[in-house]
């Protein structure tokens, strides 16, 4: 008999690994809700999938429009998975180059939006007692490289706010900092240029990584993982 369809909340699904998790795990059975920033982008998502899954036009950064995401996505249900993807990167620059706005702007969606989406969804997955919670890190969460200061805090800091996080759960619970590895994506493109395509697309790292975040629970909890 196939596993019971698992609930699981994603952020950052219109592209890159969150559209590649959010096919994945609907192929295996699972009830995905997602949101991202483009409308038209959410708009073809739900047409293509449609009920029982749920997507909508969330800024992650905004936390008034995350609660009302969390409280609309738990009417139906708390999630077993929540998937905390959605992120931006800086233009390659020096760190005094950068210029305020853009610091900001990665430091609100990289941090303050896991930030927002954990307060708004993981009370009700601990008043449950269960659930698993993974925000997604990067190999620049734990070394660094030049040009990239900003993007690089911000991982860095989900390390630490995951781990801390991590200790704060029930025991039947689990919060994992986890680096993806590096996938040819928008996102490294405007790092690594013509250079991404070296690197494995999204769909064929889903197929790793699809699993692996299923597999995650209590004996994974406060671990740096990478797929």
């Amino acid at each position: 008999m196939p596993p019971a369809p698992r609930r699981i909340v994603i952020t950052g699904v219109t592209r890159g690994l969150g559209l590649a998790l959010t096919e994945g795990l609907i192929e295996r059975g699972h009830v995905i809700s997602g949101c991202g920033r483009t409308a038209a982008a959410v708009e073809e998502l739900s047409k293509r999938f449609g009920a029982p899954h749920h997507f909508a036009v969330v800024d992650v950064a905004d936390d008034l429009q995350v609660r009302r995401w969390a409280e609309e996505s738990l009417t139906v249900g708390v999630p077993d998975l929540l998937l905390n993807n959605a992120a931006l990167i800086n233009a390659n620059a020096p760190l005094w180059i950068v210029p305020a706005a853009e610091f900001d702007q990665v430091i609100d969606v990289n941090i303050k939006g896991v930030a927002n989406v954990i307060r708004h969804f993981v009370p009700a997955m601990v008043a449950r007692g269960t659930g698993v919670i993974v925000n997604f890190s990067s190999g620049w969460g734990r070394s660094t490289s030049a040009d990239v200061a900003p993007y690089c805090a911000t991982k860095w800091a989900i390390e630490g706010l995951t781990q801390a996080l991590a200790q704060e759960l029930p025991e039947e619970m689990a919060a994992v900092p986890l680096n993806p590895g590096i996938i040819d994506t928008d996102m490294l493109r405007s790092t690594f240029g013509a250079g991404a395509d070296s690197y494995p697309d999204p769909a064929t790292w889903a197929k790793k990584a699809v699993p692996l975040v299923l597999s995650l629970g209590p004996k994974d909890n406060g671990k740096s993982l990478s797929v």
